[in-house]
């Protein structure tokens, strides 16, 4: 695989955070789903959000690209606020932020090259050559080179998923984000997707990932986020919140997932 996302050395102890929520509402009507987020991203960190079904997890990450407008609170994405942006602006803002979903969103009647050169050339402006040529890094770089002119429907769950994360990396995003990447693939499969979310960590990608795969955020995370009725619970390194969780909330949480409840 090609080396083509540029790491970033002592990232993670850069001054600044990649991505910053400071006091993140978000009601839906009178249903409050988030109340006061806290929490940074640094470069080059992967940070795992978890927590039960409807615990706001997936809401705050689609406030992080306003997808969701936050109630309140403010989102910055490398100092620049996110939050205020509009129009124009904020199509800008949201090429610097990679979105990964359950589903692949991809184009059915488009082949695998077309649907990662699309949003080069209609958002970025890029020549159709140098999209072109920008796309197959990217397939290589998620080992689907060889699928580059293959129709969506001629791939399993699992390179559908790795085809919408090269496209993402395409933008040259400063952040990815990944919402329940693997939730909708087979058992068999969620193997190749992790693998490429791994291989980016270690070239120094700032990811933001809500998932139920805990052996992946006990393995490859930085650091772990265990959010409850909209609110962040607990935080720390894999190691302390897998082996010693503080609060009743986790702990009841963690034992729920070990027996397979969750």
């Amino acid at each position: 695989m090609t080396a083509a996302i540029s790491p970033t050395p002592s990232a993670k102890v850069h001054a600044r955070p990649m991505l910053e929520i400071n006091k993140l509402g978000k009601s839906f009507g009178t249903t409050e789903v988030l109340t006061s987020i806290d929490l940074s991203v640094r470069p080059g960190e992967l940070v795992f959000v978890i927590g039960p079904s409807g615990s706001g997890k997936s809401t705050m990450l689609r406030c992080c690209n306003r997808l969701e407008e936050p109630s309140s609170g403010t989102i910055l994405l490398d100092g620049e606020h996110v939050t205020a942006c509009q129009g124009r602006a904020l199509d800008k803002m949201r090429l610097k932020i990679g979105m990964v979903f359950q589903g692949f969103h991809l184009y059915p009647h488009k082949s695998v090259l077309a649907n990662v050169m699309l949003a080069q050339v209609k958002a970025l402006k890029r020549s159709k050559a140098d999209a072109k040529t920008r796309a197959i890094e990217m397939l290589e770089h998620v080992g689907l080179a060889h699928k580059a002119e293959s129709m969506p429907s001629e791939l399993s769950g699992g390179q559908q998923q790795r085809v919408a994360i090269a496209r993402a990396l395409a933008l040259d995003p400063k952040v990815m984000l990944f919402d329940e990447p693997t939730s909708a693939l087979d058992p068999e499969l969620v193997g190749s997707v992790l693998k490429v979310m791994k291989q980016l960590r270690e070239e120094g990608m700032t990811m933001l990932v809500v998932s139920h795969e805990m052996e992946f955020a006990r393995e490859a995370a930085d650091r772990v986020v265990f959010m409850d009725g909209g609110v962040v619970v607990e935080s720390g390194p894999p190691e302390e919140i897998f082996g010693n969780p503080q609060s009743p909330r986790l702990q009841s949480f963690l034992s729920r997932v070990n027996r397979g409840g969750e």
